[in-house]
C-alpha cells in the first residue's frame, strides 16, 4: 500500500493528513512535501491527523520528529490527531506522546492551537 498524503493551511497551521504506510519508501515524499509548505508559508504550528494511517516504522517517526525539531525551534508545537491504534502504540513506545500532544479530533486540535 502506498501513502496518501493531504497538506492543508488554516490560520497559519499546517493540517497534514497521512493515509496508507508511512515507511522508508514513503517517508521521503513526505518530508519533501511538508518541507515545501513551510519554506513557502509562515507556518506556526503543525497537526498531524493520523486516523487513516494503517502502518508506520521508524522511517516515519524519523521524519516526524524532524518536523517536530523544525516547528518547535521557531516556537511553535506539533498535535497529533485521531491516531490508529497500532500507530498509537508505536509513538506509545517510543515516547512520542512526551513532545506531542494528542487530541482525540481535527476540530480539538485546532482549539487547543487557538485557530477553530
Amino acid at each position: 500500500m502506498s501513502l496518501r498524503i493531504e497538506l492543508e493551511v488554516k490560520h497559519q497551521v499546517l493540517c497534514i493528513r497521512l493515509e496508507g504506510e508511512l515507511d522508508h519508501h514513503t517517508s521521503e515524499k513526505l518530508r519533501n512535501q511538508v518541507n515545501e509548505v513551510l519554506q513557502k508559508q509562515p507556518i506556526h504550528h503543525i497537526l498531524l491527523n493520523l486516523g487513516e494511517l494503517q502502518f508506520m516504522d521508524s522511517s516515519g517517526l524519523g521524519v516526524i520528529l524532524g518536523r517536530y525539531k523544525q516547528i518547535s525551534s521557531q516556537g511553535g508545537e506539533m498535535v497529533v490527531c485521531s491516531i490508529s491504534p497500532a500507530v498509537r502504540r508505536l509513538f506509545e513506545m517510543s515516547g512520542m506522546f512526551k513532545i506531542l500532544r494528542l487530541e482525540e479530533n481535527e476540530q480539538n486540535a485546532l482549539q487547543t492551537l487557538g485557530v477553530a
